[in-house]
Order: structure tokens, then sequence, then C-alpha cells
């Protein structure tokens, strides 16, 4: 229940080396359009080629440590290896930039502001060179293609603030949708400090996880009209992992039932996915998701 969306070279690698058979056989539907305004082909500096399909008047304002709201499609050759349209629920993403992260490609997006929409394109023996060699499905002299589509351009300082309000903001709406829900389906709930809702329905032995601590749980994931989107019960096979490495509504949540026990966590978005939905799942930002649970065995 953790996800990353990075783009440098050595990570592209890797999400080219998970995808690739899949991206390959719905590579001709994935295409994204290739013809820009000019169709003429600009080149900084360094070697970056260019094309705006939109070039907004706005300022060109993406710098070291900017924070950049935008959708992103990586293709190599003809495939698509990477894209938010269908990856991120068609929702664009956050992403502080730095010339360390980006790589190769940093000078194109320096001339990005809010409103562009830019292709951005490299050999990709110069995109890959720093990432330890090419792709395996790759070969030299192939280009690696940027679609970029940018939203805002915020200071670190500007994003952080937008957060918190945002965050705010959302957790009041959140806690009126549980509540409601709560009242609907005649619940008897507790409340944590930070906002998890829960229900006991069976005690255990005791003993309780700490966050620290590494279990084995049956669950059931559901949404608040009832779809489900996961459960380790339907797979007839119980997961373990570390406390430390999921969601926060699980590492406050899952402490709160006695090791044989079971119940129900109803968890605000900002305690989930919050805006980063998992790829390819049917929930969507900023969703309340709910729990049955049961915590197996501590493994410590």
């Amino acid at each position: 229940m953790i996800k990353k969306m990075i783009f440098g070279g050595v990570v592209l690698c890797t999400l080219c080396n998970v995808s690739i058979a899949q991206n390959k056989k719905n590579s001709k539907d994935q295409k994204p359009a290739t013809s820009t305004k000019s169709d003429v082909m600009k080149k900084t500096p360094s070697g970056v080629e260019y094309s705006f399909f939109k070039d907004d008047p706005n300022p060109k304002t993406i710098q070291e440590g900017s924070v950049v709201k935008m959708h992103i499609r990586t293709v190599i050759s003809d495939s698509v290896m990477f894209d938010t349209y269908k990856m991120n629920n068609n929702e664009p993403i956050e992403q502080p930039m730095s010339k360390q992260f980006i790589g190769a490609f940093w000078e194109g997006f320096t001339m990005c502001g809010p409103g562009d929409s830019v292709m951005l394109q490299l050999p990709i023996d110069s995109a890959f060179k720093d990432a330890g060699g090419l792709p395996p499905f790759a070969k030299s002299g192939d280009k690696v293609k940027w679609y970029l589509k940018i939203f805002s351009v915020k200071s670190k300082e500007e994003a952080e603030a937008d957060r918190v309000k945002a965050s705010k903001s959302q957790n009041e709406i959140d806690d009126k949708l549980i509540r409601e829900y709560i009242k609907e389906k005649n619940l008897k709930t507790l409340k944590t400090a930070s906002g998890i809702y829960y229900v006991i329905d069976k005690t255990g032995n005791g003993k309780h996880a700490v966050a620290t601590d590494k279990v084995k749980v049956h669950y059931k994931g559901y949404k608040m009209d009832g779809s489900q989107f996961d459960s380790s019960y339907d797979r007839n096979q119980p997961i373990d992992f570390p406390l430390s490495g999921v969601i926060r509504g699980w590492t406050e949540g899952i402490p709160l039932f006695e090791e044989g026990g079971k119940g129900t966590l109803i968890i605000p978005s900002s305690l989930a996915y919050g805006t980063n939905p998992p790829p390819g799942s049917n929930i969507k930002a900023n969703e309340v998701l709910l729990f049955d649970v049961e915590l197996l065995e501590i493994l410590k």
C-alpha cells in the first residue's frame, strides 16, 4: 500500500522492465498526439529537443525546488512506459523538481510554466547515460519522449501552505461523511485523535502491536458505497507486513485491535491515499476508505 512516482532515468528503467509486455501490447492504443502547432523540433543548448503543443504566455517558472502539478506521459520508441493519465486515475501529480531528480531533461523543464503543453525528446543514450545502461528492450538510437502538461508551479513554501489548507478542509469534509455513514449504518464507533473511526467486533488476547512491529492480517477494503477494492479473504491468503510500511491509517489503526481480534477501520482520506490513489485501482482522490480487519498475529 505504498506508492511512489519518480521519473528519472534509473526509475524509468525499472518501470519499463515491469510493464513492457503490457505496454507494448497496447502501445498503438496509447500513443499520444504527435503533431504540435509547428511540427518543428527546436533544441536547447544541452541538446533537449522540444516542441510546444501550447506555449502559454505565463512566466516560465520551473526551477530548482519548484513543486509542479502536471500530467506526464513517457514514450520509448513506440511504447508508452509511464502515463499519469492512466496510472493515476486521470489525476495530475504534484512533484518537487530538481536537476538531479529530472536528469538530462532538466533544461526542457525549465522552459515550461503553468498552462504549457510540450513534448521533450532525447536520444535514449543521453537520457539513460547515468542509469547504468539501457532498458533491455531498447536499442541505441531510440528516442525517449516526455509529453508534459503543466497545471501549476509553486514554491516549496506555497505548496506546503496549500497542502495544509486543503488537508484541513478535506478532513472536515471526510469527518462529516463518516459521521453520516455511521449514523446510517447504526454503528457503535470509537474515534482516535487523528480522525480514524473504528469498531471492535471481537477482542483478542490483550496484546497490541506497535508501529515498529510486523503483523499478519486478513482484511477486506471497500468504499463508502460498498464497492470493494481489495481483499485477502478473496485470495484466501492473509498478508504480513511491517506497520511502518503501509498507509498511516493502518500504521495507527491496526494497533487498536488486540492480537486475535477483529473489527473495522474507517479511515479519512488524509490517512489513506489522499490525492494520490494507487495506479489502476478504483480508489479516487480524497476518498474515505473502510477496512474489515482481523489481526491474526503480531510477528514482531
